[in-house]
């Protein structure tokens, strides 16, 4: 099978090209291939990929909250164009969207079954992607994660060990609730779901959910940094340009169905934490 991924440069496009490295593997990404242009409807049917991950995007939620036009271009229009080009060569696709299409107010983790409803530009520009795709394609598997980090240093984990190096107390919500997902979890869950041809929606995240102060306080546990003090507050005293869902735990369950399962969130960053300690820093 060959697979075009794009955004094959980024944090999850990166560990897919080494988890899929059994496969005849093509990317695109910027500066050379912009999805958010029509020409890339011609190179992905040139190429003629038998599947195309389509994980290029962007991600910065409160980016997106300051100019959502651009989030428009590329997370929704640019998705629309990959989906033509998949039409065009005759492949299937594989979207990458999120947990930020649901507003936050459903106690229970979201099901893939769940009713969207996006409360910020960020989410909102991912859901209609989500729809764009679907409207041209049967072939189609939309995959929807939560809170990662791996590879690289723009995430989360490495933000908090990045402020426990310049600061002796750190502050995180508590009314901030989702699902930590390890990007070579996630790329694994997503190497299995495309030998299935189950096409649909599926929640892949690691096991559980927590909040922002939950989740630092594992970071710096596993980091051995018990000498930085870490204070809860709630969203009202943290300003951003977004606002995020509250509480947006989701459910797998048609993972689950096809025997697709991932670990507990607190196990998988320990993992993170044990392949850091490998890597020259």
């Amino acid at each position: 099978m060959r697979i075009l991924i794009t955004g094959y440069k980024g944090q999850l496009g990166s560990t897919l090209m080494q988890a899929l490295q059994h496969y005849t593997l093509e990317g695109i990404d910027l500066p050379e291939t912009d999805i958010a242009k029509l020409e890339v409807v011609e190179a992905i049917t040139n190429l003629r990929p038998n599947l195309v991950i389509h994980a290029a995007a962007i991600t910065d939620v409160d980016g997106c909250a300051q100019d959502p036009e651009a989030a428009y271009l590329t997370n929704a229009l640019g998705t629309r164009n990959v989906a033509l080009g998949c039409l065009r060569a005759g492949a299937e696709m594989l979207y990458i969207s999120t947990n930020e299409v649901f507003d936050g107010t459903k106690e229970e983790p979201y099901l893939e079954f769940d009713e969207p409803n996006p409360i910020n530009a960020y989410g909102r520009s991912k859901l209609a992607g989500e729809r764009l795709a679907q409207g041209l394609l049967h072939r189609l598997y939309i995959v929807r994660t939560a809170w990662l980090y791996g590879r690289g240093q723009r995430h989360f984990v490495e933000r908090v060990l990045q402020l426990a190096q310049e600061r002796s107390e750190l502050r995180f919500v508590t009314d901030e609730v989702g699902s930590p997902t390890y990007v070579v979890d996630l790329a694994q869950a997503i190497a299995q779901l495309i030998e299935t041809h189950a096409y649909g929606i599926y929640h892949f995240t690691n096991a559980g959910c927590c909040s922002r102060y939950d989740f630092a306080a594992k970071v710096l546990t596993l980091a051995g940094r018990d000498d930085v003090t870490l204070l809860p507050i709630t969203s009202q005293d943290y300003v951003r340009a977004s606002q995020p869902p509250a509480r947006t735990c989701v459910g797998n369950l048609c993972g689950r169905a096809l025997g697709i399962t991932l670990r507990p969130w607190e196990e998988a960053l320990s993992a993170y934490f044990a392949q850091r300690a490998r890597e020259p820093r």
